[in-house]
């Protein structure tokens, strides 16, 4: 062993040199330190802080959400026609025509105006007859089945940043106000905007007030909304996911983009508006039923009860 001892590092006393080495070292470090922390500092003042947003006890200050894709998974319209079908509110005819408008809208990729029309007319005419208290006591229930657990997680905690901050958050919906009212009790917002169905003594008619709250009639009742409630839009924010809400987005002055579609995402990386995506994976942008089929989208429920009713047989 003793011949292998010359592999083995000897121990030697620090030199002059080696002191001096050391030391020179230690002050390069010391002064490149020094250096980054006042690049840094540099840095920090030539780029402002961002300000605190939401801004807390703004007043004038309000958010509003649209809800398909972008607080809930899927449409609010289809999980609530499931629960219709399930209470035997379809006929089979129905369900047959409702499921071939919206594969066109699916597959086509634009809206048919006829059978947008006949989507409409054909909902309504589902809903005709019964009382808004009925529909109101079978959408808690159908919350409860279908909607509580396809809320998204990020999006809930944006809504609540705004409630703590003391703003007022509102749902923005093609969905019937009905619908968008529970959902919004459900999860402690403000309020919902929503297509309204005209009822006559608590009955509904068949008919709606206006045409369903999709793309530029949401901008309006955001206007109108805002105006009665002495909100300053520029100091508000809008979420949304579809390219449909690019009028509501451009109303405000904190526009977000959230799981967005193709379109809606180039169209805020142009404007530099801020992007969320809560989807797990490379999920297609397009999740569940688009809103655009606005009242229509009650089609969307048949589609899914058209799978279920297959599966049962």
């Amino acid at each position: 062993m003793a011949a292998m001892g010359w592999l083995t590092p000897r121990r030697r006393s620090a030199t002059a040199r080696s002191v001096l080495a050391g030391e020179a070292a230690a002050e390069a470090a010391r002064k490149t330190s020094q250096q980054l922390e006042l690049e840094r500092e540099t840095a920090a003042r030539a780029e402002p802080a961002e300000p605190e947003f939401p801004v807390v006890g703004d007043a004038e200050a309000a958010a509003f959400f649209d809800l398909d894709n972008t607080v809930m998974q899927g449409a609010a319209i289809f999980h609530f026609g499931r629960g219709l079908y399930k209470r035997k509110f379809f006929q089979r005819r129905e369900l047959a025509r409702f499921a071939w408008q919206q594969a066109w809208f699916r597959l086509a990729g634009v809206e048919d105006p006829e059978h947008m029309q006949d989507a409409r007319d054909s909902a309504l005419s589902i809903v005709k007859g019964h009382r808004v208290s009925e529909l109101m006591s079978i959408g808690e229930e159908i919350y409860d089945e279908y909607m509580a657990d396809r809320i998204w997680p990020g999006t809930r905690a944006l809504a609540q940043a705004h409630l703590d901050a003391g703003q007022k958050v509102w749902l923005v919906t093609a969905a019937p106000v009905e619908t968008a009212t529970i959902i919004a009790r459900r999860l402690g917002l403000t309020g919902a905007l929503g297509t309204v169905a005209e009822s006559i003594d608590g009955v509904y008619t068949g008919k709606l007030v206006g045409e369903p709250l999709h793309g530029p009639a949401k901008a309006e009742a955001v206007r109108a909304l805002a105006a009665a409630e002495g909100l300053d839009l520029n100091r508000c924010a809008a979420y949304s996911d579809s390219h449909n809400d690019i009028p509501m987005l451009s109303l405000v002055g904190h526009p977000y983009a959230i799981n967005p579609d193709t379109k809606l995402r180039k169209h805020a990386r142009a404007r530099e508006w801020r992007l969320r995506d809560y989807r797990t994976g490379r999920k297609a942008a397009k999740v569940g039923i688009p809103a655009a089929a606005g009242v229509g989208a009650l089609a969307g429920g048949t589609a899914a009860a058209v799978a279920l009713h297959r599966r049962r047989r």
